[in-house]
């Protein structure tokens, strides 16, 4: 099942579930008053009758003020009815309404909304099972449509948001759903707000926090990744071997022509290994006549045997 956020706590606000303060303290107050009133006139001897107005008529203003008095916040708006008709849009600040006579079934909130809703376990254009998590950022921009034109624009804004990422989900792979989600957010706030204009509320944008798919493919897109990073590893690899035969023909036609700078480059390699200590290098014997390697070996471990004396 999937969770929508439909509570009316700041916006589309029923008027008996709202407290004013300085109604009610006028109410209180002049109630006092009136109760104050018998004894003082108790005192000075007038007719019960008289008492019984006084005291009726303070509490009749105290119960006007209580009933008549409102009060909307900076970002509200209160809709007033009259006999179940459109009187219109009162607030922000104090007001006055006519009792019994005119209600406020509704105080709308024009502040930003945030409203988060999600598709669970929806099939992609691939039959791919995934769950997503977005934010709604909304607003109020006409009280008189949303309060008259739908019956709780709260909860139907939420169901339209649902419907909406449910449509765009069943339209997309799972490719593009992981990889373009701007696109996503941008058709969705389109989608949503033609939807809800003709309610008096308008998107202002949608954001996808968060896509899951099931563990079972997650593993198999790893591994797919893993073998897709080995296969250009072993791409670079032979790259790398094909330059390096490169390199080495190149070298080779400049050897065949020059036969003395092989001879060199073998005898560097040959004195390059029998610097380490404790190398042994075997090479055939036609090569130690050619090269006189006899007595670059004997230089070499002269120079070696030498070298400690040096140091010492």
């Amino acid at each position: 099942m999937s969770m929508l956020n439909v509570s009316d706590k700041s916006g589309n606000q029923p008027d008996t579930y709202r407290v004013n303060t300085a109604a009610v303290m006028l109410c209180v107050i002049f109630i006092l008053i009136g109760v104050a009133g018998i004894f003082w006139l108790d005192n000075q001897g007038v007719d019960v009758g008289w008492i019984i107005a006084w005291v009726t008529l303070f509490t009749l203003i105290g119960l006007f003020f209580l009933t008549s008095l409102k009060i909307a916040k900076q970002w509200e708006k209160a809709v007033v009815l009259r006999l179940g008709k459109f009187r219109g849009l009162r607030g922000p600040g104090m007001f006055w309404i006519v009792p019994v006579v005119d209600t406020t079934p509704n105080w709308i909130d024009h502040r930003v909304m945030v409203t988060p809703f999600n598709a669970e376990k929806t099939l992609t254009k691939d039959t791919v099972p995934v769950d997503v998590d977005a934010v709604l950022f909304w607003l109020v921009w006409d009280a008189e449509k949303a309060a008259l034109e739908v019956e709780n624009y709260r909860a139907s804004l939420s169901w339209a948001a649902q419907t909406a990422l449910r449509e765009i989900i069943g339209q997309m792979n799972l490719a593009d759903i992981l990889v373009g989600r701007a696109k996503m957010d941008a058709d969705l706030q389109r989608i949503i707000d033609e939807r809800t204009t003709p309610w008096g509320v308008t998107v202002q944008s949608v954001e996808i926090r968060d896509i899951v798919i099931p563990q079972d493919l997650e593993d198999a897109m790893s591994r797919q990744a893993q073998a897709e990073r080995e296969r250009q590893a072993r791409v670079i690899l032979g790259e790398s071997e094909k330059q390096i035969a490169s390199s080495f023909a190149e070298a080779a036609k400049a050897y065949a022509d020059n036969p003395t700078a092989l001879h060199l480059r073998a005898m560097n390699m040959l004195f390059e290994g029998l610097k380490e200590k404790g190398a042994m290098i075997i090479v055939p014997s036609s090569a130690v006549e050619t090269m006189n390697l006899g007595g670059l070996s004997g230089m070499v471990a002269l120079a070696q045997s030498m070298a400690p004396k040096t140091e010492e």
